[in-house]
């Protein structure tokens, strides 16, 4: 006689729950192939991995940083430099062989850029997500990142339009280390600070976790493919901007007086469908890849909203609207600025690491103050 194993009720509920979502994320990868192409899928479906990745193991930079700054717990940090280091390796020689079809993730270093990324560091904290950790945790079901989310993409409407002025008070050129000597360096920054986060750690806390290690490679390997299949690093800033320009275009607004938006690339985005701008398919991807392993994780997707005072969702929005003007002056997020900027040879994206840290630290003595947490 055959035994069957019988399934608990939660659990057969929550598989039945997860069905229309997993059709639809079937659906949106076939019809965005056919109808935009497949090149345009496969940047969905690379989308949907790094949600997968980020949500299901447990990856982000936020979190990592405070784990540093409070418990001078370097793992994070380390997974992180090692994901840099890894998507380096292999998209620094393919920037110097195909440089007519591959661009990196170039920024220039000034005031507002490295202001932009200061105040990045601290609003990122308070809300705890930076741009890929706002769309995954929106996609979880978490409340305050679907409040700040919105006013992110706002914000970087609002920051795009600024940005020529900002830019105007003082900016270098980008800098980018290329070929196998900004290999080297690149490779040997990373192993630099790598060895100081040890250093500074507390006794006991010198490694990796197992799923940050198994992140870290399979984000690099994502991060690769968008590289080769879209032409361009992986990134998320530019695509919540276009989304709010959009929807402003869509209320009678004319954005044809901006710098940014008269530029013909992204007067051409802005006219063009959400399904050919590679940006806005991998944050789509980044939202339901997430939202799909929650929807198989017990309580995630129906979590109740945290109880925090009026003050805690007024700065949730306005660290939102905060993250989204900063990010673009600051030519990008963790994802954009650090981890591609870094891994394509761009100075700018030290820089910005150095000054968001340094905003994480401040941001994290506001986290009381804006009600977001009792006080420590």
């Amino acid at each position: 006689m055959s035994s069957t194993v019988a399934i608990p009720a939660t659990e057969a509920r929550r598989r039945l729950g997860a069905l229309p979502l997993t059709l639809l994320l079937v659906a949106g990868l076939a019809g965005t192939a056919l109808f935009a192409g497949a090149r345009f899928g496969l940047v969905l479906a690379l989308g949907l991995g790094f949600g997968l990745v980020l949500e299901g193991l447990r990856f982000g930079f936020a979190g990592p940083w405070r784990a540093m700054i409070e418990r001078r717990d370097p793992g994070g940090i380390l997974a992180q430099l090692l994901s840099i280091a890894l998507v380096a390796a292999v998209a620094l020689p393919l920037l110097a062989t195909y440089p007519d079809e591959l661009i990196g993730a170039q920024g220039r270093i000034g005031w507002a850029m490295i202001g932009g990324a200061f105040v990045f560091g601290a609003a990122m904290q308070i809300v705890l997500g930076c741009g890929s950790g706002t769309l995954v945790n929106a996609g979880s079901g978490n409340a305050v990142a679907l409040v700040a989310l919105p006013l992110f993409c706002v914000g970087s409407l609002l920051g795009s339009i600024h940005l020529n002025w900002w830019t105007e008070l003082g900016a270098l050129p980008p800098i980018v280390l290329s070929g196998g000597a900004g290999l080297g360096l690149t490779l040997a920054a990373l192993a630099a600070v790598a060895v100081l986060v040890v250093a500074l750690a507390a006794p006991g806390t010198r490694r990796i976790q197992r799923h940050h290690l198994l992140a870290a490679v399979l984000l690099a390997g994502l991060a690769i493919g968008n590289l080769v299949v879209a032409g361009q690093p992986w990134g998320v800033v530019y695509g919540l901007g276009l989304w709010a320009a959009k929807g402003a275009v869509a209320l009678g607004a004319d954005l044809s007086g901006s710098g940014f938006w008269a530029a013909p690339i992204n007067a051409a985005t802005l006219k063009g469908s959400i399904l050919t701008d590679y940006t806005s398919l991998t944050n789509i991807g980044m939202i339901l890849g997430a939202a799909w392993i929650a929807s198989h994780r017990a309580g995630s997707l129906d979590q109740p909203a945290p109880r925090l005072p009026l003050r805690g969702w007024v700065a949730a929005a306005l660290s939102g609207l905060v993250l989204g003007y900063s990010s673009r002056l600051a030519f990008g997020c963790n994802v954009g600025a650090l981890y591609s900027g870094i891994a394509t040879g761009s100075l700018h994206g030290w820089v910005w690491f150095a000054a968001a840290f340094a905003g994480s630290a401040l941001g994290l003595r506001l986290r009381p103050w804006a009600g977001m947490e009792g006080k420590r």
